[in-house]
């Protein structure tokens, strides 16, 4: 696996979400001294990440001043899409390392970035994106999938109309 962007000190890194509810587009953008990459990922990927990092901040203890600027720098068709990614920390860098690797069609070997971030940044993404997921449609208290204003077809009735509350 070859890193194609080696972003060791960011000046930023954010998280957004473009479009309205129930039609968001989410993105990753970091920026370093004149480098900016902007990368699509699925609104479960952006909590789940979101949640991992948070519990790595957490065990590091209390983050020190967390950057005040977390939104993107400018609105910009993603540059990849990201399939997987990985987090670990580096102790001697003090830093959450995160992979991401572009989802490949062929299976192919597509592109991957490498971000370090401090604690400070990951734990301003972390809130951030916590706010984004948590801004969307609410979920279906019988099969959990996102309630849609315009009407919800769930599984779980089988076709039936949902119980009346």
């Amino acid at each position: 696996m070859t890193t194609n962007y080696d972003f060791d000190r960011p000046d930023k890194f954010v998280v957004d979400a473009i479009g309205p509810v129930g039609n968001r587009l989410f993105v990753v953008q970091c920026v370093q001294e004149s480098r900016t990459i902007t990368l699509k990922l699925e609104k479960s990927q952006i909590a789940i990440f979101a949640g991992y990092v948070a519990r790595i901040v957490h065990e590091r203890g209390r983050p020190g001043r967390l950057p005040e600027n977390v939104t993107l720098d400018t609105a910009s068709d993603p540059d990849w899409v990201v399939g997987t990614l990985g987090v670990s920390y580096d102790e001697d860098e003090d830093r959450l390392v995160v992979l991401a690797e572009e989802r490949t069609v062929d299976d192919g070997e597509g592109r991957v970035a490498r971000f370090a971030l401090t604690v400070e940044q990951a734990a301003a993404f972390a809130i951030r994106a916590t706010q984004l997921v948590e801004a969307g449609r609410p979920p279906c208290p019988l099969c959990g999938y996102p309630l849609d204003p315009s009407g919800h077809d769930c599984p779980r009735t089988n076709g039936h109309r949902p119980p009346v509350t």
